[in-house]
């Protein structure tokens, strides 16, 4: 396989998920959901919880790293020089942490819905999931999507995959 076929196999994978992202924020409810946010620049740590919600976040200092949960757990760590990110929603569970120069984002969407995203070499990933998915992120081997609707693309590795369900 070449470079420039893993290049346009991992664009194609990007472009397909802009609608994927939006029929699960359609179909995702949205009423009295308990929200947490943890936000951590800098060199600071923070977590909450509410309800349903949890969130934490870790980061040192030249990094950044941001947990949301609605209704869902969230857990981000950023080392220096990173930026982390991780949000849940209605029972969802997403976990990001990154070393120097990566930016991974977690984005878990529904019940059973899973991701864990790791950056460990420089360059951006995204792993997001629907209801009964699980998305894993390494930054090292390719990205792995399964159960429900999935998908994950990782400049890390210049790969990406994606589950119907």
């Amino acid at each position: 396989m070449t470079i420039s076929s893993s290049i346009r196999r991992t664009g194609i994978a990007l472009l397909g998920a802009g609608p994927v992202v939006a029929a699960l924020a359609l179909t995702a409810p949205t009423a009295a959901a308990a929200e947490t946010a943890c936000p951590a620049p800098g060199a600071s740590t923070t977590s909450a919880a509410q309800s349903n919600a949890r969130c934490s976040a870790t980061s040192e200092a030249g990094g950044a790293a941001a947990a949301y949960g609605f209704d869902g757990t969230a857990a981000a760590d950023a080392d220096a020089t990173s930026l982390s990110l991780a949000i849940a929603q209605n029972g969802g569970r997403a976990t990001s942490s990154s070393m120097a120069l990566s930016g991974p984002a977690a984005i878990a969407i529904g019940p059973g819905a899973t991701v864990n995203a790791s950056g460990v070499r420089p360059g951006l990933s995204i792993g997001i999931a629907g209801p009964g998915a699980t998305v894993t992120v390494t930054g090292v081997t390719g990205p792995t999507c399964s159960g429900g609707v999935g998908f994950a693309g990782d400049f890390q590795t210049f790969q990406g995959c994606l589950s119907l369900g």
